[in-house]
């Protein structure tokens, strides 16, 4: 199985212990994790902005009178 040396400085280190251990995981173990949870993240991330931008215009519907509409740039224009 393919495997990968990373360089830390001990400050580095220590900190990426501690995270491990406060999750209950082996350094090893949360290292592996990390760019998983990483890539799941980014793909919720763009799942939840695509939902927002599908739904803007009912958004910006339902609330008219609380926040300003948006703009088809994606900007909000200022009240």
């Amino acid at each position: 199985m393919p495997s990968l040396n990373i360089s830390f400085t001990e400050d580095e280190l220590d900190a990426v212990r501690a995270a491990a251990a406060a999750e209950g995981k082996s350094l090893k173990q949360y290292v592996h994790d990390l760019p998983l949870r990483e890539q799941q993240r980014l793909q919720f991330v763009r799942y939840a902005v695509g939902w927002g931008e599908r739904h803007r215009g009912e958004f910006d519907e339902a609330f008219a009178n609380e926040v300003p509409p948006a703009r088809a740039d994606g900007r909000v224009e200022a009240a």
